[in-house]
């Protein structure tokens, strides 16, 4: 049985947790609102046609900040169309994904949903095929209390409170050529720094975050955000980064190594972010909010994908149904997240419901939890205080993809009178023996151990079996003179909560 040490100093302090690490994305794309989110005449559904079975979903899922509308759709999205009485509302056609928008769902609801979730909305804008003056108008009618034409039309339409947005992406994605009205690096650096500047003569305050590279795979990526930030460094607070994974060919060991692609991501963006900042000679950090990740079978959904002339209302689309080993990977990528929370302030699991999500649903039945959601809710729940970085003495092996990669991966959370250490065993075959020293940390008692796994690596919860796959106590966690001992199962991710 391969083993490993790793040791735990509750002073080597990273960054506070930052609570909007644990965000999700709602998008509407697919069944991710409709009949995902809400769903009229559904047995749970409140009065405002909202599905309470996903509300409660959500909650457990712990997540904090929700992105919205968009991801691809917001680059079409004409904000006045989602407001005031819903029978006047237009249908619309959304070129991004195909799609017919009923808009039936629009800023005022969602921020009822938000409520109820008791969640907070980072808001995005259309600067694509849009301007200034319009992503003006939307935070008039957003925040402003009343009195102005925006914020009283808002107040007729039943929202009497500013719904105090405090997040606001400006765009999507706008270096992809998928991306209806994508710009060059110049031409959205200077549009975005242009609407930065004026959203923030209305409110100061405002939190921005700028467009990143779609992708680290990108041929302009790092170029990209320099250009980007040369003209908008002055005027916004965060650059945006998306990565998604999966397995390709068979090659599992690489797929399990997709934290250490997000690590140098993160990396190579911080480098660039700090390059433009000393150029400046600014005392201003660019955090990253990594507002889309995730596992998302793309190169599947790329190859199946066929151009349906018909325009539907929330057709099925990208509903990945995850399996044991996207779940390992899932919770390794938010234990990077924590990792980077010094420079990571805010991100995104992409996305919520159905749309290649931790919960899926069926339309007028059930609501259930992918492989992926435990790992979620699990780090959420008990991830608070202070992330610290620990030292991993561990075997490494060696990927197609990635180089050289530990075969353990760990990171650890500790607050005044509690802590707690997430792990991940890489290995295919062999389970491992772990030895923590957590003296440092003043734990006398393991209040929780769970683990993640299965024989069957390719295991999946389906609406059929709802519960074939959840997290079971790790029995042999025990702790005794300072020192935690547990075996971790091949291909695992695993959850411990000290007292």
């Amino acid at each position: 049985m391969p083993r490993a040490h790793i040791t735990l100093d509750r002073q080597a302090v990273i960054a506070p947790v930052r609570r909007r690490t644990f965000g999700s994305f709602v998008e509407h794309l697919g069944r991710c609102v409709y009949t995902g989110l809400y769903e009229p005449g559904h047995p749970t559904a409140n009065d405002d046609g909202f599905r309470m079975d996903v509300v409660e979903l959500v909650k457990e899922l712990g997540s904090t900040t929700i992105r919205y509308p968009g991801g691809n759709f917001v680059s079409g999205f004409r904000w006045e169309d989602s407001v005031g009485p819903r029978e006047q509302r237009p249908v619309r056609r959304d070129l991004a994904w195909h799609a017919l928008e009923s808009n039936q769902v629009g800023l005022d609801e969602f921020a009822k949903w938000l409520k109820l979730t008791d969640s907070e909305l980072m808001l995005a804008v259309n600067v694509a095929t849009r301007g200034i003056l319009p992503a003006l108008d939307l935070l008039e009618y957003a925040n402003h209390p009343s009195g102005t034409a925006l914020s009283d039309l808002r107040v007729a339409n039943g929202t009497p409170d500013p719904h105090d947005i405090r997040m606001w992406c400006l765009g999507n994605e706008m270096d992809g050529p998928w991306q209806t009205g994508f710009m060059t690096a110049d031409d959205y650096g200077k549009i975005a720094a242009r609407t930065a500047a004026a959203m923030k003569m209305a409110d100061k305050d405002l939190e921005l975050v700028v467009c990143g590279s779609s992708g680290s795979g990108m041929p302009t990526f790092g170029d990209w955000e320099r250009t980007v930030l040369e003209h908008a460094y002055d005027h916004v607070d965060y650059v945006s980064c998306h990565a998604y994974y999966q397995e390709h060919d068979g090659d599992l060991g690489s797929f399990l190594a997709s934290a250490t692609d997000m690590d140098y991501f993160i990396d190579t963006v911080v480098a660039t972010a700090d390059h433009v900042g000393f150029k400046k000679r600014s005392d201003k950090k660019i955090n990253i909010s990594f507002d889309e990740w995730n596992v998302w079978y793309l190169k599947e959904h790329m190859e199946s994908q066929k151009l349906d002339t018909e325009w539907r209302h929330a057709p099925r689309q990208l509903e990945d149904t995850y399996t044991v080993a996207d779940a390992v990977v899932v919770g390794n990528l938010l234990m990077t997240l924590l990792k980077r929370s010094d420079r990571v302030t805010s991100a995104s699991l992409a996305q919520l419901v159905n749309v290649i999500a931790p919960i899926m649903t069926e339309p007028g039945g059930a609501a259930w939890r992918q492989t992926t959601f435990y790992p979620f809710s699990i780090t959420s729940r008990l991830a608070s205080g202070e992330v610290i970085r620990p030292v991993v003495d561990a075997p490494t092996y060696q990927t197609g993809r990635h180089g050289e990669a530990s075969v353990i991966d760990a990171v650890a959370t500790v607050d005044e009178d509690r802590s707690a250490v997430f792990l991940v065993n890489r290995d295919l075959e062999e389970a491992a023996q772990i030895t923590i020293d957590v003296r440092s940390l003043g734990s006398s008692r393991i209040a929780e151990a769970v683990t993640l796994a299965d024989s069957d690596v390719y295991a999946k919860n389906t609406l059929a079996e709802q519960h074939r796959v959840s997290p079971a106590a790790n029995t042999t966690a025990a702790i005794a003179d300072g020192v935690l001992t547990i075996d971790l199962p091949p291909v695992s991710w695993t959850a411990i909560a000290l007292r």
